[in-house]
This record gives C-alpha cells, structure tokens and sequence, in this order.
C-alpha cells in the first residue's frame, strides 16, 4: 500500500490561528475586575496599614536624683522629675497601668546596716494630677493626686493609668517623693531606688 502524506497547515491558516490567540489575550478580563451595568455602582475594595511601632513605653528620669535633707525625726520631700508614659499601639482598647514601688532593702548610707538604712515603709509616693493628651481627663486617673494621698513604696502602687478610650495617647507627671527620716538615722547621703514600670 502506498503511503499517505498529511498535508502541514498552510501559513495563512497558522497566521489566523495566531491572531485569533491575540485578540483572545488582549480582550480577556483582568483577574478580580468587576464588570456592572450602566447607570450602577461598582465597587473596588481598597485596604490600608497602619502600623503601631512604638508600643507601649515609660520614661524615667536619670539619677541620682537629689530630693534634698532633713535631720533625724523629720521630713524630706522632693520632686522626682517627669515620669511619661507613651502608647503608641493605636489601640481600640488604649488602657494601662503605670506602677511605681521602692527597692526591697530601702535606702542605704555607708555599709548599709540596719543603723544606716531608712526602710521602704519610710518612703512615700505621690503623683500630682500630671497632664496628658489623646483623650479627656476622664480617661486618665492619678495614682496620687495630692499629698494627703501619699502612699509608702514598700509595695508595688499605681503611679498613674488610663482607665478608658482608644488610639495613641500619653500621660506626664512630676510625682513627689515623701521621707519620713527614722529619729535614729545616721548622718549621711542615703541611696536608693524608685521603680516604676506600665503595662
């Protein structure tokens, strides 16, 4: 038997192919488009970040701090210096807690003995009213806001907090340090610690 022969398609119905092809391509829809009739709305969705970088963070002031000096059996009071509180989490719930307490073994002089420490219990806090921003006075509440409601640092207090509201916002305050100097204390520059931290 003799063999068969298939004839190639010819250029021109190649060429048609080609242009059909391209004129499929350049006619198709982008992915996700939306296609509405006249006279109606139609819609894209659009979508936005906005970034929280800095968190949540508080600032002390740099020591030593000097509140003054007083004698055996009375008082030293002083300014501690700005405490600020920043939150930056653009939160929708933009509440905290900013606590303040004492090292545990109080204010020392020379050696450190019983005889020239001034305990924790003798060291009181008070915040003052500060001031703050992003919200109203109703959202922030003082820990302390006059000295009649001085509190001692033996224990962990609540130096300032914003109790209420939404996105960034800060809160600055001078608190008030309060020795009440033991009648036995002896003579010296006595050295401590005031710890405050949020969250």
């Amino acid at each position: 038997m003799g063999k068969r022969s298939v004839a190639a398609p010819s250029a021109g119905v190649a060429g048609l192919a080609l242009v059909a092809a391209l004129t499929f391509v350049s006619t198709a829809s982008p992915a996700g488009a939306a296609t509405c009739p006249a006279s109606t709305t139609c819609p894209t969705t659009v979508t936005f970040t906005v970034n929280a970088p800095d968190g949540l963070t508080i600032n002390v002031p740099d020591g030593p701090v000097n509140i003054g000096s007083g004698a055996p059996g009375g008082q030293i009071s002083g300014a501690l210096g700005p405490v600020t509180v920043s939150d930056q989490r653009a939160a929708l719930t933009a509440t905290w807690v900013a606590t303040v307490s004492a090292a545990a073994g109080g204010f020392t002089t020379g050696g450190g003995t019983p005889a020239e420490t001034v305990p924790n219990t003798a060291v009181l806090y008070w915040s003052g009213t500060g001031t703050y921003t992003g919200g109203t006075a109703a959202n922030f509440s003082p820990g302390q806001a006059t000295a009649a409601d001085a509190q001692s640092l033996n224990v962990s207090r609540t130096a300032f907090s914003k109790t209420s509201g939404s996105g960034d916002n800060s809160a600055t305050w001078d608190p008030t340090i309060v020795v009440n100097v033991p009648a036995q204390a002896v003579a010296g520059t006595y050295t401590g610690t005031v710890n405050h931290s949020v969250a």
